[in-house]
């Protein structure tokens, strides 16, 4: 039987289907016994999900305190459970004891567990719609909004008592209705089958091999990039020091945020986001910095008061983040009316199809039916799930939020289901999830139903929260069933490890935002930071608006944001009609939401992701086969060595403890002030 196995994987080639001489993925695996899902679901893959889901956090939570850009980290968590997994059956062979096979099941719950985890990292909204409440954020805006019912003080007991109300619900939404997306319409889930196929080729003698020398490629670079930013803090004890503060094309390109930062997580990001992102990044630092922020400026004290303050959202700052808003909203309506017609679409050709009898099934699709319908969940879990933390919610979250009610709670969860359908579908379709445009849309709604004086403001950003969490969770849920289904996973264990997998997600991401970034750093959120959190003040921003009006804008502020709303949106329809036509020429067209993050950050994060999409076309110029298996995980490395640093940084930070040198860099004029000061 061996034998037989290793002819089939000699002939194993790309793009060959069933019926064809070479074999199918199930057919390679068809000698290999399926556990039980409750053998699927094993101490060691719980364990090592749990020391995965604490590296993966806090990688996750350090990425959105600083641009708010998360590339999908599947791939390594990927390799590194299976590295795991590995090492933990070698060292028990050492001392004897034998260990059961690691089967693709297992892995796949690892990964399951892994990313519902530090799924939670985002939804959980630390830095964006929870910091969006508080004073350091409330303090860029207007002092209408500025008050004791829109301001909040985050503390641990609410931040813990909310998430775990908002963040279990998501998983009973669309559950019953898995069996639907996954085997009646036949959806994609790109993200879901990309994984599935790379946890199947691990375990296959020729991935094995190749997974081992991935394991060791993202080492290499994890423990360059870990002793680089090491490195690095030595020389920043103050702001402006270090190698951040270089100014790698002049002072004044650096005073407009032109620079090279060297940062080894945003170049290893580079590498792994679209070449059409990291363009769409630049083209946009380019256009507000580089052009539009320099223009503005000169109308000082005619558009806006002169002399106010760096952050305040009456000035320059304004026009910064309304009009970043503006794009992104633009962006997110066009793709929420495009999926739930392309939605609706579907459903109604799919119900036509169905007229026609029943299709008919190879042997992978019919091995892989039988497996995801053999461990059914009732439909009453979901259905008593949703309904009693509803109800959980509609007693508990007003008392955390006073000026959400429980009505407003009520109306959330009727429509939220819907929401997550059109969401999971869409996902389904192009992998593109809207649980932040819905997310916004809570915003203008309950921050004009409640009003200003009302802390609207507040209930508008909790809306968000729960809103985001439940489209959010809902679609990864469906994601990871698609992985389930074509691994002959389990949908049970699957389920439950879902389940684990928030329940520690939901005890470690208060406390690492809390003891790592909001207690370490005190100028979290705002601009000058080494962790400006972008989408805090954005956030805040848009509540600001539905609970103000127009009237919270800057002079003309209102005419750039309403032309670059429709900019966005033209963007969308044109790329959608040239896709329809297949026209590849729609790669080139940049992305709205993309261009819209360095609006207010500036363009040396973009910089940094543009090196790193410079190193991975030098990768495919050179070996398009072997950049495809290695870049990821140099990619995963330079990003969890970077990342990985703040935490001993953060503890350095809270202990007090400063970098002993602060290395300026200054232009030729400056320098001579400075030695002459000196020297007198």
């Amino acid at each position: 039987m061996e034998m037989e196995r290793e002819e089939k994987l000699e002939n194993l080639e790309d793009g060959k289907k069933a019926g064809e001489k070479a074999p199918t993925i199930e057919e390679i695996f068809e000698a290999q016994e399926v556990p039980s899902w409750r053998s699927q679901l094993t101490f060691r893959s719980l364990l090592v999900s749990v020391v995965l889901g604490v590296l993966f956090t806090f990688i996750v939570m350090k990425l959105n305190v600083s641009t708010g850009v998360i590339p999908s980290l599947n791939v390594a968590a990927g390799l590194l459970g299976f590295f795991l997994i590995k090492a933990w059956i070698y060292v028990r062979s050492l001392i004897g004891y034998t260990s059961q096979p690691f089967t693709r099941q297992e892995n796949t719950v690892i990964q399951t567990c892994v990313v519902a985890i530090s799924g939670i990292a985002f939804s959980s909204g630390y830095a964006s719609y929870m910091l969006g409440m508080t004073k350091i954020i409330a303090d860029q805006g207007p002092a209408s909004a500025n008050t004791a019912n829109n301001v909040m003080t985050l503390n641990l007991g609410m931040m813990y008592g909310f998430l775990f109300l908002i963040s279990f619900i998501g998983l009973f939404s669309i559950l019953s209705l898995r069996k639907i997306m996954i085997i009646d319409y036949k959806l994609i889930y790109p993200s879901g089958t990309a994984t599935a196929y790379l946890i199947n080729s691990f375990h296959t003698d020729q991935g094995a091999k190749l997974a081992e020398k991935q394991v060791r490629t993202l080492f290499k670079w994890f423990g360059g990039s870990f002793i680089w930013a090491f490195f690095q803090w030595f020389f920043t004890a103050d702001d402006g020091c270090g190698f951040a503060a270089f100014q790698t094309f002049g002072p004044q390109a650096f005073a407009h945020k032109f620079y090279f930062d060297f940062s080894s997580t945003y170049v290893g990001v580079g590498m792994i986001t679209p070449y059409s992102i990291n363009l769409s990044m630049f083209l946009g630092s380019i256009l507000s910095w580089g052009l539009m922020w320099p223009l503005i400026e000169q109308h000082e004290g005619k558009w806006y008061p002169a002399n106010l303050l760096p952050n305040d959202l009456s000035g320059i700052q304004g026009y910064k983040v309304f009009i970043a808003i503006a794009m992104i909203l633009g962006d997110g309506l066009f793709q929420f009316v495009f999926v739930l017609c392309k939605s609706l679409y579907n459903v109604m050709k799919s119900k036509d199809k169905d007229v026609g009898g029943e299709p008919v099934l190879n042997y992978d699709d019919k091995r892989r039916t039988e497996y995801f319908l053999k461990d059914q969940i009732p439909t009453w879990v979901a259905l008593v799930g949703y309904i009693g933390f509803a109800i959980l919610s509609m007693i508990c979250v007003p008392l955390i939020f006073h000026s959400l009610k429980w009505y407003h709670i009520m109306i959330i969860y009727i429509f939220a289901p819907i929401l997550a359908f059109c969401n999971a579908y869409g996902c389904g379709l192009t992998d593109w999830s809207l649980a932040s445009t819905y997310g916004k849309l809570a915003i203008f709604v309950f921050g004009a139903w409640v009003g200003l004086d009302n802390g609207g403001i507040i209930a508008a950003l909790a809306a968000c929260g729960v809103m985001m969490s439940i489209v959010s969770t809902a679609s990864d849920l469906m994601q990871d069933f698609k992985t389930g289904y074509l691994t002959l996973a389990s949908p049970r264990s699957m389920f439950f490890s879902q389940v684990f997998g928030t329940l520690i997600g939901v005890a470690l991401s208060p406390v690492v935002f809390w003891a790592f970034f909001y207690k370490a750093y005190p100028d979290l959120g705002t601009d000058s930071s080494s962790n400006p959190a972008p989408f805090g003040a954005l956030y805040r921003g848009i509540a600001l608006l539905a609970t103000e009006g127009l009237s919270a804008l800057p002079k003309n502020c209102l005419n750039l944001c309403i032309g670059f709303f429709f900019f966005a949106i033209l963007v969308n329809i044109i790329r959608q009609v040239m896709m329809h036509y297949k026209n590849k020429a729609h790669k080139y067209l940049p992305s709205p939401i993309a261009m819209a993050v360095p609006f207010y950050l500036g363009g040396y994060f973009a910089i940094d992701m543009c090196v790193g999409s410079l190193y991975r076309y030098w990768r495919e110029w050179n070996n398009k086969a072997e950049a495809d298996a290695f870049v990821p995980a140099v990619a995963s490395g330079l990003i969890c060595g970077d990342s990985l640093w703040g935490m001993p940084a953060s503890g350095l930070s809270l202990l007090k403890i400063k970098p002993p040198m602060c290395m300026k860099f200054l232009s030729r004029d400056t320098n001579t002030k400075v030695d002459t000061f000196l020297k007198g």
